[in-house]
C-alpha cells in the first residue's frame, strides 16, 4: 500500500539562513518550495558567527559538520578588555566539548550562507521579489509583489527577518479582524547600533593571533557608550565589529531616520573608531581599510519576541517572529531550529488540507515559543553582559568576571545544551556529553524508499516547470 503523506507547496519569503535552511529540509523530503528574496543580489555581508552543541547535531545530520569545521576556528573564550588594553575577564568555552557534545566554532557568517547556499537548486531562489500583501483565496495563500508579479501556494513562511514583510501583512489582517494581540503592534526594542565586517589585512604577520589555530574573540568596552572588537577566522581573515549603545531617546531617534541611513553616516562611523586601539596591536581602522567598503554593512541590534507566529496559511520563522541580541550567539542558531521543528511537523502532515496545516503549525509553535523565549532572555541578558555600558551592566559583568564561580556560569551553558531539535527523518547525532539531552519532540520516522523516489521526481518537475515558465517569459 502507498504510503500517506502531504506534498504542500511552500512558499518561502526571505533567503537568510533561516530560509535556506528550510528550503534544503524540504528538498529532501520533496515539499515543492521556492525561495523569494526582496534583494535583487545576494552580498556575503556579515560579520562574525559562531555555531555550538545547540545547532551542530543537525548539520552533522546532514553531512555538512565536516565543511563547518573547515571554514572555522574554535573558540575557546570570549576575552574582554578596558580602553587601555588590559584584560577585565573572560568567559571559558574550553568544557563545551565535554559537556555539550561539540566545540564551539566561529567562522564568517558568509562563508556559512555560501555553504547552505550551495544545497539550494538555483532555478528555486528568486531575487529582487519585494512582498506588498498576502491574500489567502480559494484555500490557497497569494503574494503580491512589487514587480507586478504574484505567486500561490498551500503554505507560506515569513522568513524575511526582523521587518518581515509577510509579518506585517498577517498582522494587519488580524488586527483587522480584532484577533491580535496589541503587544504583537509595539516596535521592536533598539539596543546598539553597529557596524561589521570581515577583513582580509595585507600583513597578517602583524598579529599572531591570526595563526595559532584558536578563533581569538577580543572585545574592548570603551569607557563611554561605544565598544569594538576583532575576531580570528580562517584564511588570515578577521571579523570585526564596531558598535554603540543606545538610549532610549537615540534609539526612538534612529527607528525615525532608519531610512536616512547611507554611505556618509557609515563613512562617519568608521571614521569616529578609526583610531580606536585594536586589542591585538595596532589601531581599528587597519582592518577597516583592507575591508571592500560595500561589505561593510550597518546592523542595528534589536529585540523582540513576537507573540503570534502564525494565521490561516501563513508561519513565521526566525527573526520575523523573535529578534534577538547577538550576544549569545542565538539568533541565527534560532532560526535554523524554527526550520528543522517547522520541517518536522510538515513531514508529519497527512494531506494539504487548512485542518492539516493548523495541525502542523500548532504543534511547531508548541515546542518552538517556549524555549525561543528562554534564549530570547538569556541573548539580552548576554549581549548586555558582554557589551552593555550602563551602570547595571557594568555591575553585571564585574560580578561575572570576578565574583561569580565558573561553575556557576556553566551551569547555565549546560541547561541550554539540553535543548538540541534534530530533524526526524534522519538518524540522530549522538555526540558523547555530559549533559543528557531532552527527548525528541514530535513523530519520527526514517524517510521510505518511496518517499525518496518522490521526492526526486518532485524536485525534477520543479525544475521542469521552473524552465518552462522562464523560456515562457523570454518569448
Amino acid at each position: 500500500m502507498s504510503e500517506e503523506y502531504a506534498t504542500p507547496e511552500v512558499l518561502i519569503v526571505g533567503a537568510g539562513l533561516g530560509g535556506i535552511m528550510l528550503g534544503i529540509l524540504l528538498e529532501q523530503i520533496g515539499i515543492p518550495y521556492r525561495i523569494f528574496e526582496r534583494a535583487t543580489k545576494l552580498k556575503p555581508l556579515g560579520s562574525v558567527m559562531t555555531l555550538g552543541p545547540t545547532i551542530l547535531p543537525i548539520f552533522e545530520q546532514l553531512g555538512l559538520l565536516d565543511d563547518i569545521i573547515k571554514i572555522s576556528l574554535p573558540c575557546k573564550s570570549l576575552d574582554m578588555y578596558n580602553p587601555q588594553l588590559n584584560k577585565i575577564g573572560s568567559i571559558d568555552l574550553s568544557p563545551h566539548k565535554v559537556t555539550g557534545g561539540y566545540e564551539n566554532y566561529l567562522f564568517a557568517r558568509p562563508r556559512l550562507y555560501e555553504l547552505m547556499l550551495n544545497h539550494i537548486p538555483p532555478e528555486k531562489l528568486t531575487m529582487g521579489k519585494k512582498i506588498l500583501r498576502v491574500e489567502e483565496k480559494d484555500s490557497r495563500v497569494v503574494i503580491y509583489c512589487a514587480d507586478g508579479t504574484r505567486c500561490e501556494g498551500d503554505i507560506l513562511v515569513g522568513a524575511d527577518g526582523a521587518y518581515s514583510g509577510v509579518r506585517q501583512s498577517l498582522y494587519k489582517t488580524m488586527n483587522e479582524k480584532g484577533i491580535l494581540p496589541k503587544s504583537d503592534l509595539e516596535n521592536l526594542s533598539i539596543g546598539f547600533v553597529s557596524m561589521v565586517g570581515v577583513s582580509t589585512p595585507p600583513n597578517p604577520e602583524k598579529f599572531p593571533q591570526m595563526s595559532d589555530g584558536i578563533a581569538h574573540y577580543s572585545n574592548v568596552l570603551g569607557k563611554d557608550t561605544r565598544s569594538w572588537g576583532v575576531f580570528a577566522v580562517p584564511d588570515n581573515q578577521v571579523c570585526f565589529v564596531i558598535a554603540q549603545q543606545l538610549s532610549q531617546a537615540e534609539a526612538k531617534e534612529q527607528q525615525f531616520r532608519n531610512s536616512e541611513w547611507g554611505p556618509e553616516a557609515n563613512d562617519a562611523m568608521l571614521k569616529e573608531f578609526y583610531d580606536m586601539p585594536c586589542p591585538w596591536g595596532g589601531k581599528m581602522g587597519e582592518f577597516f581599510d583592507a575591508t571592500p567598503k560595500e561589505l561593510i554593512s550597518k546592523v542595528y541590534l534589536e529585540e523582540k519576541l513576537f507573540k503570534t507566529w502564525y494565521h490561516g496559511r501563513t508561519v513565521l520563522i526566525g527573526d520575523a517572529c523573535h529578534k534577538m541580541l547577538p550576544g549569545a550567539g542565538q539568533g541565527a542558531v534560532n532560526a535554523m531550529q524554527d526550520a528543522v521543528v517547522l520541517a518536522n511537523c510538515l513531514y508529519s502532515m497527512k494531506d494539504s488540507s487548512q485542518g492539516s496545516i493548523t495541525g502542523a503549525y500548532q504543534e511547531y509553535y508548541k515546542q518552538r515559543f517556549e524555549r525561543s523565549e528562554v534564549q530570547f532572555e538569556r541573548s539580552s541578558a548576554m549581549s548586555k553582559t558582554i557589551s552593555g555600558q550602563t551602570w547595571s551592566a557594568r555591575l553585571i559583568r564585574s560580578v561575572l568576571l570576578n565574583y561569580l564561580p565558573k561553575s556557576a556560569l556553566q551551569v547555565s551553558f549546560n541547561k541550554t545544551f539540553e535543548y538540541k531539535p534534530q530533524i526526524a527523518w534522519l538518524p540522530l547525532a549522538e555526540a558523547p556529553s555530559k549533559v543528557q539531552a531532552i527527548p525528541q519532540e514530535g513523530e519520527r520516522k526514517p524517510l521510505s524508499e518511496e518517499r525518496k523516489v518522490k521526492a526526486f521526481i518532485t524536485s525534477q518537475m520543479q525544475i521542469r516547470d521552473y524552465i518552462d515558465e522562464a523560456q515562457a517569459v523570454a518569448i
